[in-house]
């Protein structure tokens, strides 16, 4: 089967499963396409993400005046951060990527504090995912292997992380407290109370 035929595939599960799923043919076409997703004047939560800030999408919301919560932001303080990933639970929309996409149309994530994966699945009235064709793996079993020995170590090492794979380039199956990966959440089809949860597919690699 051809990439080609893979990505209809991918994006044929997806709708199956009741996401909202949009091909977008490169990062340009898919900053805009998230960028018309997006209603005028509404909160929008930044999920930890390479690919969301890779396109641009976090400094183009700020130029427009939307209102970010991003826990990326140096800035904040402790009380500030904490606030942060509150106000994500609660936002307008969430804007974010995914660790791996199965063939079937399940969505893969592992978060050390689950903020991420918590507001994937219930509070936002929105759901922006955005991923790379890099994502797309045969089952849930890729993915998993895919998160923990290719997006994890590669992650923890560009943050000075203590977890071990950041140095062995592969998970190890680590225990507290050097364990960083603490929740695991596959979405098998869209959340019953999250209507509007959308996945764009990138026709490039983006992200990790």
């Amino acid at each position: 089967m051809s990439d080609n035929e893979i990505v209809k595939e991918v994006l044929r599960e997806l709708k199956k499963n009741e996401f909202n799923a949009y091909y977008a043919q490169n990062g340009d076409e898919a900053r805009k396409l998230v960028l018309e997703m997006i209603p005028e004047g509404a909160s929008v939560g930044i999920g930890g993400s390479l690919t969301i800030r890779n396109l641009g999408l976090v400094e183009a919301l700020r130029q427009k005046g939307y209102k970010i919560y991003d826990h990326w932001d140096e800035t904040l303080t402790p009380e500030e951060l904490k606030q942060t990933f509150r106000n994500q639970r609660t936002c307008d929309v969430f804007l974010c990527s995914t660790n791996a996409i199965t063939r079937d149309g399940q969505l893969i994530n592992l978060d050390g504090s689950g903020n991420r994966v918590s507001s994937m699945i219930f509070g936002p009235q929105k759901i922006i995912v955005v991923a790379g064709i890099n994502k797309i793996v045969e089952n849930v079993e890729q993915g998993i292997h895919r998160v923990k020995n290719v997006v994890a170590p590669e992650n923890y090492r560009r943050r000075n992380s203590p977890a071990p794979c950041a140095k062995t380039g592969h998970c190890i199956d680590c225990r507290p407290p050097a364990k960083q990966c603490r929740a695991l959440v596959i979405l098998e089809a869209r959340p019953r109370i999250s209507a509007d949860f959308n996945v764009v597919l990138v026709g490039e690699e983006l992200g990790i």
